[in-house]
């Protein structure tokens, strides 16, 4: 059994194995990556004479997260919603992506192409 390869040559690489790992590393270095779940509830502020004192609560935005086996939440303020929801839709693209390489290397194992 040989020792891990080392990095292919884009030139040796069929487009189709080219294509989502350039789209992968741009999305990696050019945005922000977070992964987790948002959700959106329902949320008193406080202020006694507010409409939510009276049952017509906020909207406010969580992100739900799992780290080191524990589920965690993070209130996202209103300033940073439209980043947060960007950086999570670039977490589910790389993972889109990862897949999409995944499935091109299997095949490549398939075709004993290695």
């Amino acid at each position: 059994m040989s020792e891990t390869q080392g990095p292919i040559p884009r030139s040796k690489m069929a487009q189709r194995e080219r294509e989502p790992r350039s789209k992968l590393a741009k999305l990696i270095s050019e945005a922000g990556i977070l992964r987790g779940t948002l959700s959106t509830r329902a949320r008193t502020c406080g202020k006694p004479t507010c409409k939510c004192a009276k049952g017509e609560k906020h909207p406010a935005l969580y992100m739900t997260f799992s780290e080191e086996g524990k589920y965690n939440q993070l209130f996202v303020p209103k300033d940073l919603e439209e980043v947060v929801r960007a950086w999570v839709s670039n977490h589910q693209k790389a993972r889109d992506l990862l897949e999409e390489i995944s499935r091109v290397d299997r095949e490549k194992i398939e075709k004993r192409e290695v």
